[in-house]
């Protein structure tokens, strides 16, 4: 068992929860038709994204691979056209979230806590609404 964090292109997923529960469940059919392991089959904000969380918890899979095996940072991220799931060891854990999130954040992208039975959910605002009296995330 893992520890499971998914981060996603806000523009692909509906931001009511049962429907994005849905679409997460969809995306993680892993059935498109390309290599899971190959972030360039995302978008360019995932593609940064990935650039940079590699650096705190490197693949242990695809071209970017770590060789040290016995790293416990060594995560397995599964990396779609709209999603990056990466299931971290339990003992990163404390280390994974508040790292990937942060970096969301930093890149635009949404995120999601795929471990926790009632998963927070966080979305970037439209860049349309205004921002003086709201926060930049909205939160589930």
């Amino acid at each position: 068992m893992s520890y499971d964090l998914m981060v996603f292109d806000p523009s692909s997923a509906p931001r009511e929860r049962r429907q994005f529960m849905e679409w997460y469940a969809e995306q993680t059919q892993w059935s498109e038709n390309h290599s899971y392991q190959d972030h360039s089959v995302s978008s360019e904000a995932l593609q940064a994204w990935f650039k940079e969380m590699v650096n705190f918890f490197p693949p242990m899979n695809g071209p970017l691979a770590s060789d040290d095996v016995d790293d416990p940072k060594v995560t397995d991220h599964c990396i779609g056209r709209s999603v990056i799931y990466s299931a971290f060891a339990w003992g990163v854990a404390e280390d994974a979230h508040p790292k990937m999130r942060e970096l969301a954040i930093k890149h635009g992208l949404g995120f999601f806590d795929a471990s926790a039975d009632t998963g927070e959910i966080l979305f970037p605002e439209s860049a349309n609404e205004p921002r003086l009296s709201k926060p930049w995330w909205k939160f589930w």
